[in-house]
C-alpha cells in the first residue's frame, strides 16, 4: 500500500497549467452542455478559452486608450463601441453587435462641411514695395 503524499499531489486547475486566466473547466462543460458535438477533447476547451481570453484582452486594451483618450479613468460602453468600430478586425468581428449606449461613430460627409475661402487676389503693389524696403533697411 502506497501513500500518496500531499506534496506529491497536484492541485493545479487546468487554466492554471494552460497559463491561462478564462476558466477552462467552465469552458469544457459549457462545451459538453451545448450540444455541439457527440465528444469533445479537452484541448478543444483549451484552445477557445484562450481565444476568448484574447479577444477580450484585445477589446479592453483598445477601450482602455479610447478612454485615455477622452481623460477618463473608467471604461464605459461609448469607449468600447469606439475601440470596436474604429479596428478593422475587431469591426468585422462585432459587425452584427449593436453594443448599448456605445453611440455612433463620428462622421462628417465632406460635402456638409462648411467652404474653405481662399484669395487668389495678388497683395497690393504698394504693400510688396513696403515689405521689400523694410528688408532692406534692416
Amino acid at each position: 500500500m502506497s501513500v500518496i503524499s500531499d506534496g506529491a499531489r497536484s492541485n493545479k486547475s487546468k487554466s492554471a497549467k494552460a497559463g491561462l486566466q478564462f476558466p477552462v473547466s467552465r469552458v469544457y462543460r459549457l462545451l459538453k452542455l451545448g450540444n455541439y458535438a457527440d465528444r469533445i477533447s479537452p484541448g478543444a476547451a483549451i484552445y477557445l478559452a484562450a481565444v476568448l481570453e484574447y479577444l477580450s484582452a484585445e477589446v479592453l486594451e483598445l477601450a482602455g486608450n479610447a478612454a485615455q483618450e477622452n481623460k477618463k479613468t473608467r471604461i464605459l460602453p461609448r469607449h468600447i463601441q469606439l475601440a470596436v468600430r474604429n479596428d478593422d478586425e475587431l469591426n468585422k468581428v462585432f459587425s452584427s453587435v449593436t453594443i448599448a449606449q456605445g453611440g455612433v461613430i463620428p462622421d462628417v460627409l465632406p460635402e456638409l462641411l462648411p467652404k474653405k475661402t481662399t484669395s487668389l487676389k495678388q497683395p497690393h503693389k504698394c504693400v510688396r514695395v513696403l515689405a521689400a524696403t523694410r528688408l532692406l533697411t534692416l
